[in-house]
């Protein structure tokens, strides 16, 4: 599972190099580009490494580490062009499947996140990704607007 989730992240973070540097950056921010559903989009590829983590038994403070990258890529995502350079940079997946990787070979003492609080965290990310949606659908619309008299 996780040499899936690595290509995955690969393709999500780091499958394109800008050509005469060492900068790489992925189809994440490349969706980000159609305002509010391609962040939606790249929030919802996002969750499958969090629910590879929920199986895999990380806890709490990890799960919630995990959804705050994702919850501050998606959101920050949101602003046109420089919320996409951002989605670059930050490369949500790549730090959760580090964060996932550490948990893979040094699981930590503290205790595994309950059902009820993974319920609440992937909740929270359904409605930021519903959020993102609308607020892609108003941003269009008012762009629109400025465009066209």
């Amino acid at each position: 599972m996780l040499t899936t989730l690595r290509r995955a992240t690969t393709w999500l973070d780091d499958g394109f190099r800008v050509p005469g540097t060492s900068f790489r950056f992925g189809l994440d921010p490349i969706l980000g580009l159609v305002p509010g559903i391609g962040d939606a989009a790249g929030a919802a590829l996002s969750a499958s490494i969090i629910a590879t983590a929920v199986r895999s038994g990380v806890s709490r403070f990890t799960l919630l580490r995990m959804a705050t990258n994702v919850a501050i890529d998606a959101a920050l995502g949101v602003v046109p062009i420089l919320g996409d350079l951002f989605d670059a940079a930050w490369k949500a997946n790549r730090r959760n499947l580090d964060l996932l990787e550490r948990h893979a070979v040094a699981p930590p003492e503290a205790e595994r996140a309950d059902r009820l609080f993974v319920v609440a965290v992937l909740v929270s990310l359904g409605l930021l990704c519903l959020a993102l949606i609308i607020a892609g659908a108003l941003l269009s619309v008012a762009i629109l607007r400025l465009l066209i008299p």
